[in-house]
């Protein structure tokens, strides 16, 4: 993974002599700039010919001599970003969300005219602290600037653009704030990053063996405590969903354990990440069309795994346990098949109506065992879990199903804190009837109405009281809402939910509203 320097200092701008020095522009409810009044002359002039108004999302790039003030500037270009009316804005989340669209403008700008470094003139706005535009201005730029090359060997350019090296924040005060801020913000990114490159690899070049290794380096350069347990781990515990979901796959399944551990040790929080590898569906096949996406069914453990590694190096005051059940869904000549009776870890029986709901099979181990073993104040598990929450919300929002409402009510707080928006869906009895077997405890599936539905109920039978969330992400995993810090294919969804969440915890127990 390529780590893009992240730098705050005092350099003034008319010494900034980069590739590219960025100038962020608002408005205010008249239709002004407003600003660093040392751009006023070049804005008026260009407000002369209205080739710039300062719209959100509205860029221009000039090259020197910049007009009246082409002695001012020793950088190559400058670019006007506009931010539009902000000091409107009463929605703190909004304007978060202006400032990491612009970042990924920025970003798509650098990459179309190969930037390597760029420097971005940090802006004072009421009603908007720098240490909030120097936190998400830098993750959109971050996330905006991802590429996955990995796999790249013809170049079809003479000189192929590899990214930014170097993102300067120019600002006149408060460097040691603003640059905590941008240290927050680069783990984030660099998090989502490890996600999306976890997603983009093939089924062939990432498999449950690729995540315990990744895990094991992150214990061992963070200072994790990292557990891998194996198949005969699994058989001996009893965990007959993931073992079975296995069965056809010549890739021997892995749980991955990694437990962060603060040094006074207090509440804990267990994260649950599906880890599919590559979902063919078992003897339920899928149809071919689209299977080449199912490689990315893991991007639950992908998000899980990645946002270990902030934990590792912010290290809160809460205990972290990850746990990512991991292996691929395969038809060989021993898989699971319709019909069949498994024993989940914890002695539940689950008959198979269909193989391709597999991922409930192998977190319902997952959260049985990880509640009974860390005791959690909390559990969250994130999941591509159904097609059905796609139809119910698109590719726009998450479904979110928990059993708790303080715990829903401050995940959607922070899904919209983070631009990663949650909607939360019904559980209930209704629903699990849908589930029930004549012939074992439940099935593991409710007919296609309400899919994702009676899937969370299938998990919601695992978990007891323990506070707890399900986040269905199959719809925003990828071809998630287009955004210009969101690449096309995988975007890394609910790393940030998951970082943000940890950070805002407060010692005390979630308080049990009911569901």
């Amino acid at each position: 993974m390529k780590n893009t320097k992240l730098v705050v200092s005092t350099k003034k701008i008319e010494e900034y002599s980069g590739d590219l020095l960025v100038i962020l522009v608002a408005l205010d409810e008249k239709g002004n700039f407003i600003g660093d009044d040392r751009f006023r002359p070049i804005l008026e002039s260009l407000a002369e010919y209205k080739e710039f108004t300062g719209k959100k999302e509205e860029q221009l790039q000039l090259y020197p001599p910049f007009g009246p003030m082409a002695e001012k500037f020793q950088c190559r270009r400058l670019l006007l970003v506009g931010l539009g009316c902000v000091s409107s804005i009463t929605d703190n989340n909004v304007k978060n969300e202006v400032m990491r669209t612009a970042g990924g403008g920025i970003a798509s700008q650098c990459k179309n005219c190969k930037v390597a470094s760029v420097g971005i003139c940090m802006p004072a706005y009421d009603g908007l602290p720098d240490t909030v535009i120097g936190e998400f201005l830098s993750e959109g730029v971050l996330l905006g600037d991802y590429q996955f090359l990995k796999y790249k060997t013809e170049n079809t350019q003479e000189n192929p653009y590899q990214g930014l090296t170097k993102v300067e924040l120019l600002v006149t005060t408060r460097l040691q704030a603003i640059r905590r801020s941008a240290v927050k913000a680069g783990n984030s990114a660099n998090s989502v990053i490890t996600a999306r490159d976890m997603a983009n690899e093939p089924g062939n070049g990432w498999t449950a063996s690729h995540f315990a290794k990744h895990a094991m380096e992150l214990a061992k350069n963070l200072q994790l405590r990292c557990t891998i347990l194996e198949r005969k781990d699994m058989v001996d515990l009893g965990m007959g969903g993931i073992v079975a979901v296995n069965q056809g796959s010549e890739e021997p399944p892995k749980i991955i354990i990694l437990e962060y551990v603060p040094e006074r040790q207090g509440e804990t929080i267990l994260l649950v990440g599906k880890g599919l590898t590559f979902d063919s569906g078992g003897i339920s096949l899928k149809p071919a069309q689209g299977m080449m996406d199912m490689k990315y069914d893991m991007c639950g453990g992908a998000a899980v795994l990645s946002a270990m590694e902030t934990v590792g190096r912010e290290k809160p005051g809460v205990r972290v346990v990850a746990i990512i059940p991991a292996t691929d869904n395969m038809s060989g000549g021993g898989a699971l098949k319709p019909g069949d009776i498994i024993t989940h870890y914890g002695g539940i029986t689950a008959e198979i109506e269909s193989t391709d709901a597999e991922g409930r099979l192998i977190l319902a181990d997952a959260l049985a065992y990880g509640i009974e073993k860390f005791r959690p104040d909390c559990v969250i598990d994130l999941a591509t879990l159904t097609g059905s929450v796609i139809f119910a919300l698109g590719h726009h929002y998450s479904g979110l199903f928990s059993n708790n409402q303080q715990l829903a009510k401050e995940l959607i707080a922070v899904g919209k804190a983070c631009g990663e928006p949650l909607w939360r869906l019904p559980l209930g009895e209704m629903y699990v009837k849908q589930i029930k077997s004549q012939i074992a405890d439940i099935k593991n599936t409710g007919g296609k109405p309400a899919g994702c539905i009676t899937a969370a109920e299938y998990l919601h039978k695992f978990v007891g009281k323990t506070p707890w969330a399900h986040l269905d992400i199959a719809g925003t995993a990828w071809d998630f809402t287009e955004k210009t810090y969101i690449p096309k294919g995988p975007s890394g969804f609910g790393v940030r939910i998951l970082i943000e969440f940890l950070r805002r915890w407060e010692n005390g127990k979630l308080k049990d509203e009911g569901c």
